[in-house]
């Protein structure tokens, strides 16, 4: 078993997959959103916290229709590079759960008011959500200790905090 495993202290630096440097990719991905006016784009490094992923891209929209053009828009940026989604979920205004959309497929309550979107890409998870759930959900809160590696743009600070 020895020699399979990189060292944990390597990790973090030197991660790659698909081909790709994986932090460059994460913030390739928060880049995009900004872009595309995802408003407060964060990308938190979580790979020294959290077994089950490696990055979080946090973004806020300003509609469901603003929504519908972000996830387009990662969509293609996974396809352009051969990166499968492995799963969609989304949280329909009122619901109490996201509700899973298969591989492939898209969220059944297309042009409905949404409140939040998960993307999991495997290594990079990545959530749309509206200003309310952002605020009432405040991932940053829960992963405070995260590092954002951001480009450090406007609008790349979460909501309410300062640079």
């Amino acid at each position: 078993m020895e020699g399979m495993l990189p060292e944990t202290d390597a990790m973090p630096h030197e991660s790659t997959w698909l081909g790709m440097n994986l932090s460059e990719t994460a913030a390739a991905i928060g880049d995009l959103l900004r872009d595309h006016r995802g408003a407060d784009t964060l990308v938190l490094d979580l790979r020294e916290m959290a077994a089950w992923t490696d990055f979080f891209v946090i973004a806020t929209s300003s509609s469901g229709t603003h929504m519908d053009g972000l996830e387009r828009h990662i969509k293609e940026f996974c396809d352009e590079r051969g990166i499968d989604i492995l799963r969609r979920s989304h949280k329909p205004k009122g619901e109490d759960a996201p509700q899973p959309s298969p591989q492939g497929t898209e969220p059944e309550v297309r042009g409905s008011p949404l409140e939040w979107r998960i993307i999991d890409l495997g290594p990079i998870v990545i959530h749309l959500m509206n200003s309310r759930a952002r605020a009432f959900y405040d991932l940053e809160r829960l992963f405070s200790i995260a590092a954002d590696i951001g480009r450090n743009l406007p609008g790349s600070s979460p909501p309410g905090k300062n640079q």
